[in-house]
């Protein structure tokens, strides 16, 4: 029998983790792109970038910088063309629906702690039908500070009752891992998710990492108590 404390919450990244968002960000990006005279991107350069927002994908596609005169005005009109097409193409990877069915059926309770902010993240989570599902649903804007800080991650733990010892996090960048890690949480990585050539998730120092929805629901099992 496993040592550790029996996981009772698991809380997910939204984009790349829990939800395949990719698609529909990629075709906001490509729009605003088409607006501007320039050529859309093909999906497999966009899909890494999309877990680093919409701050990212600006920078991906027009080349600049934060500073340039545009630039807020580029990332306002992706998350407007976004928001209007949020779950145009997004759904949950393959198996996370079982993932979630399996981890209520064992009496446990899951989560969202997501940078996305709320005016995005709410509807999203409604079009998907987890809202009511949810323990916690936390945005980017929720806590006064954003992952890789504790506390969003710190914060949806007290939401669901469960003590840091009983929280799993699942992200598919460094910084949830960092977050994850630093609230005291056991932490996986989705390598199911946005990794990009240049992550190196072996270097993260995360307690496993997870091939597919399957595996995860397999080493969560692995921590109740018989």
């Amino acid at each position: 029998m496993n040592n550790q404390l029996p996981i009772r919450t698991v809380l997910f990244d939204l984009d790349g983790t829990l939800a395949d968002t990719a698609p529909d960000l990629a075709y906001a990006l490509n729009c605003v792109l088409e607006e501007q005279g320039q050529e859309a991107l093909p999906f497999e350069t966009i899909r890494p970038v999309v877990s680093h927002g919409g701050i990212a994908l600006i920078k991906l596609g027009f080349g600049i910088e934060e500073e340039h005169q545009d630039f807020e005005l580029l990332r306002q009109r992706l998350l407007e063309i976004y928001r209007e097409n949020i779950t145009r193409e997004t759904e949950l990877f393959p198996g996370m629906q079982d993932l979630l069915c399996a981890i209520e059926d064992e009496d446990m309770n899951w989560g969202v702690v997501t940078n996305k902010p709320s005016w995005l993240t709410e509807p999203l989570m409604e079009s998907l039908s987890l809202t009511e599902r949810a323990a916690c649903i936390i945005s980017g804007d929720t806590c006064e500070n954003r992952k890789p800080h504790p506390e969003p991650i710190l914060h949806g733990c007290h939401l669901a009752g469960s003590d840091v010892e009983q929280c799993l996090y699942v992200g598919d960048a460094e910084r949830d891992i960092e977050a994850g890690r630093h609230a005291g949480v056991r932490t996986a990585v989705a390598l199911f998710g946005y990794i990009g050539e240049d992550d190196n998730p072996q270097d993260w120092r995360a307690d496993v990492l997870l091939d597919s929805p399957d595996d995860l629901q397999e080493w969560i099992l692995s921590f109740i108590e018989e």
